[in-house]
């Protein structure tokens, strides 16, 4: 199968009985349930082989935030409710525009940041301005609204006084996670597969890092990151994360691809699929990030032999990462 058909739609499931949330419909500050009648979505993560890990403390707490992720609604403190309201309405099949508008509406920060990423150079190729929210919202579609959500989001957590003890951790995964982002949607206009849903795949793939970072600065007995293996947490991150876009009804194709995201040896019998990009710009990404700029990690990476990227072509990909990604950045979080 080539990688356009696995873009073609969202994996069935069954309809659900509702219009619109009637958390995702409300204003700031509404409890984000799941209705009685839906069924919470099932969520993947194998926490047993932290039994075995060399450091107790750190496989302690990895276990502890994960029971809890695998038994209710996500528990963030910090984190600002639109995000999973905005996600509720788009996995709702009847959800319409004008519902996305009436949500965005309710968080005028949120909706003057999509103004101004539908605006921006990097989004409208067209040159020709909107001035009203739903045509922002219809110019950007469906994925790009959840990648400026999810930016609009972490600027305002990074703000939180509550995660001081994170900041930099915190910072240190947004540079990345822009920088895998813009690298993703490089790859799929090379492949000429429609990028935006490989953009918001690749802004999210630490958002399982993401939920350690602020558990760990919001659990009662609040953790000194410092102290916490880091080796186990870039081993766990991508389990969480799946867990994380799971318990968020995020389409199979995508929380696979954050699961296998450091699956460098992966065996696929397709040309390519959206892990294979993922693993690519992860690799790219980290690549990006050293002095020397050695791309001998990809030719290690399987994905880089089914995607038929050659050194000349990433060296490009690099190079126009950094020429965009300050742009993306300001389009995206101001």
């Amino acid at each position: 199968m080539r990688l356009r058909a696995l873009f073609a739609g969202r994996a069935k499931r069954p309809a659900e009985p509702h219009r619109i949330p009637a958390a995702a419909a409300a204003g700031p500050g509404a409890a984000v349930a799941s209705p009685p009648a839906v069924a919470a979505p099932s969520v993947e993560l194998n926490l047993g082989w932290l039994t075995d890990a060399a450091d107790p403390l750190t496989a302690v707490f990895l276990g502890r935030i994960g029971r809890a992720l695998q038994a209710g609604p996500i528990n963030l403190p910090c984190f600002p409710d639109i995000v999973p309201r905005v996600r509720q309405a788009l996995d709702d099949p009847e959800t319409t525009a004008d519902d996305l508008v009436r949500i965005a509406a309710t968080e005028p920060r949120l909706a003057a940041r999509l103004l101004q990423t539908a605006n921006s150079a990097v989004f409208n190729t067209s040159g020709v301005p909107v001035r009203d929210l739903r045509s922002a919202v219809n110019r950007l579609g469906h994925n790009l609204l959840q990648s400026v959500t999810m930016a609009f989001a972490v600027q305002q957590m990074r703000a939180d006084v509550r995660l001081k003890s994170v900041a930099v951790p915190l910072a240190e995964l947004w540079e990345k996670s822009m920088a895998v982002a813009s690298i993703c949607e490089v790859i799929a206009r090379e492949l000429r597969v429609p990028p935006d849903k490989v953009f918001l795949t690749g802004l999210l793939h630490g958002i399982g890092q993401f939920y350690i970072l602020v558990s760990a600065a919001t659990e009662s007995d609040s953790i000194d990151v410092q102290s916490l293996d880091p080796a186990l947490l870039r081993a766990a991150h991508p389990a969480f994360g799946r867990a994380v876009l799971q318990r968020w009804n995020f389409e199979t194709i995508v929380c696979e691809a954050i699961g296998r995201q450091h699956d460098r040896s992966r065996e696929s019998a397709q040309r390519a699929d959206i892990t294979d990009v993922v693993v690519a710009s992860v690799v790219l990404a980290e690549v990006r990030a050293t002095p020397e700029r050695d791309l001998g990690p990809c030719w290690e990476t399987s994905a880089f032999e089914r995607l038929a990227l050659g050194p000349k072509q990433l060296a490009q990909i690099l190079s126009h990462t950094d020429h965009v990604l300050d742009s993306l950045k300001e389009s995206l979080a101001g």
